[in-house]
């Protein structure tokens, strides 16, 4: 069986990668000022990254249950993180509306998502 998981493998953690350099809480790894030279890097990692996750076609059962597990483990995951914001946030006083306007666009997909593969398959 070939891997043809690699490539996302790859290009997950170099978005990871930069995404770090962002994040950057001592100013040890990447300087501000340098940042605005960063984000064409993560838009073109980004749409390679989409372009795998669009292109990908799974073989047979036990592929697609694997892909249906990896895909359920992420969106979990992103939303708990993104609840867990929202509740450290709201401790604090102001919730960052980034934080709501991701849930609800993950919510959404999901649906949607889920409409689509009934109609479709």
């Amino acid at each position: 069986m070939k891997n043809n998981y690699i490539g996302e493998i790859i290009i997950s953690l170099a978005l990871v990668g930069l995404l770090v350099f962002f994040v950057n809480p001592v100013d040890i790894l990447m300087p501000q000022p340098l940042h605005p030279f960063m984000v064409p890097f993560l838009v073109v990692l980004f749409i390679f990254f989409t372009g795998l996750l669009w292109k990908e076609s799974p073989g047979d059962e036990r592929e697609q249950l694997h892909k249906l597990i990896a895909s359920r483990f992420a969106y979990f995951a992103s939303i708990a993180i993104l609840i867990f914001g929202v509740i450290l946030q709201s401790f604090k006083g102001e919730v960052d509306p980034f934080l709501i306007l991701g849930i609800c666009i993950a919510l959404l997909a999901k649906i949607i998502g889920r409409i689509y593969g009934y109609m479709k398959y």
